[in-house]
């Protein structure tokens, strides 16, 4: 009996275990919340910040680094019967030598700026585009006067060459050439002083035999000068050496000075000859002795005319004691110069004379004024060319 209620007892315990062993357990952890819909991951991804995630742009799978390709060039057809064209301009351009020397002691005044120099082109200011100071080797051709007009024209001529040429240097290139009735090369561009100075010689040995001509055709020695210096590239100097006076020439006083103005980039320094020897006749009484003394002041003006229109300068030494001075002057007016370049206002190639004037001024747009060590006023002179004529368009 006791056997049988044991049996009972375990029968009736066992479907109640497996039952309970089938149930689910309850989770000891709590669910997870979602979180709210303005702080949930983009599809992009990113980081989070305190307002929410920070959405970042996702990189394509197979990147495509071709550019765009660039814009089709639009084309541009010429009407009918209109073939193809090219404009080209040419702008204007000139280049004036400037010196600027003390007015006693001729002395070139260094240290100006760009800002003190004012161009003005018939009466117009123009804008100064370039500026420098110059100081190179030179190219010089010497024409000087040797005929029969008397041994004291002769020597003064051979003594202002050769003092010249005492002052060239070994880079300088200079030739020589010498007129009465015809012109005659006493040496071509050289850069060796000996060949002129032999020249120099030569004619010095006969300068007291009589000369060929006694007639003097110094328009025309200028004229077939400036031929020959045109064929020579940039700026070129003339130093004329004679009395002035013209005799035969086939050209006038009026066809030079338009040959002189023409010639852009020559320059003419004068020496007047003759000068002690006219010191001593000027103004004898007679008829004769004052028609010589107008022929010589006109030759003397002419002579100064073609210097000033020019930019260069005109000496008339009495004495040969004043010719080294002379000369030491051209040298450094040659040598140490302002240049200045600018595009003229007027671009027009009409082949009119433009007249170019030059002032000096201060930085406060007053005249420049100059004193010396004891703050005494210093007069300056300045030396420029005083026009030029530009180009003839051709049509």
């Amino acid at each position: 009996m006791g056997l049988l209620f044991l049996a009972l007892l375990t029968v009736a315990v066992a479907p109640e275990g497996r039952g309970q062993s089938q149930a689910p357990r309850p989770s000891q952890q709590p669910a997870a919340q979602q979180p709210p819909a303005d702080q949930q991951a983009p599809d992009a991804g990113g980081p989070s910040g305190d307002n929410g995630p920070i959405a970042l742009p996702k990189k394509p799978d197979n990147p495509d680094t071709t550019p765009p390709p660039a814009p089709a060039r639009p084309e541009f057809k010429n009407p009918e019967g209109v073939p193809n064209m090219s404009l080209r301009v040419e702008v204007p351009e000139v280049t004036v030598d400037v010196g600027v020397l003390l007015e006693k002691t001729h002395q070139f005044v260094p240290g100006l700026k760009p800002s003190n120099f004012r161009v003005y082109e018939d009466g117009v200011e123009q804008k100064i585009e370039g500026f420098k100071r110059t100081e190179a080797p030179i190219t010089v051709l010497l024409l000087c006067e040797y005929a029969a007009r008397g041994y004291m024209f002769r020597v003064d001529m051979l003594n202002s060459a050769w003092a010249f040429t005492q002052q060239l240097r070994p880079q300088d290139y200079v030739a020589m050439m010498t007129f009465d009735l015809n012109t005659h090369i006493v040496s071509d561009f050289t850069q060796d002083k000996k060949q002129i100075l032999e020249g120099i010689n030569i004619l010095g040995n006969g300068v007291y035999m009589p000369a060929a001509f006694q007639e003097t055709d110094i328009f025309d020695a200028l004229n077939e000068s400036l031929d020959r210096l045109s064929r020579v590239d940039g700026q070129k100097y003339i130093v004329l050496i004679a009395s002035g006076v013209d005799t035969m020439s086939k050209l006038t006083l009026d066809e030079i000075l338009k040959r002189v103005k023409a010639s852009h980039d020559i320059t003419i320094f004068s020496i007047s000859t003759g000068g002690m020897l006219l010191a001593m006749t000027q103004g004898q009484p007679g008829m004769m002795s004052g028609m010589r003394d107008m022929t010589y002041l006109q030759a003397e003006n002419q002579m100064r005319t073609f210097s000033d229109m020019t930019g260069g300068m005109h000496f008339e030494p009495r004495f040969s004691g004043e010719l080294p001075d002379d000369v030491k002057m051209i040298n450094e007016n040659i040598r140490a110069k302002y240049e200045l370049v600018y595009h003229p206002l007027n671009a027009k190639q009409d082949g009119t004379w433009r007249k170019i004037h030059v002032e000096l001024v201060d930085d406060e747009g007053q005249p420049l004024r100059m004193q010396d060590e004891k703050h005494k006023p210093l007069k300056y002179d300045i030396i420029a060319r005083d026009g030029y004529r530009a180009k003839q368009q051709v049509e």
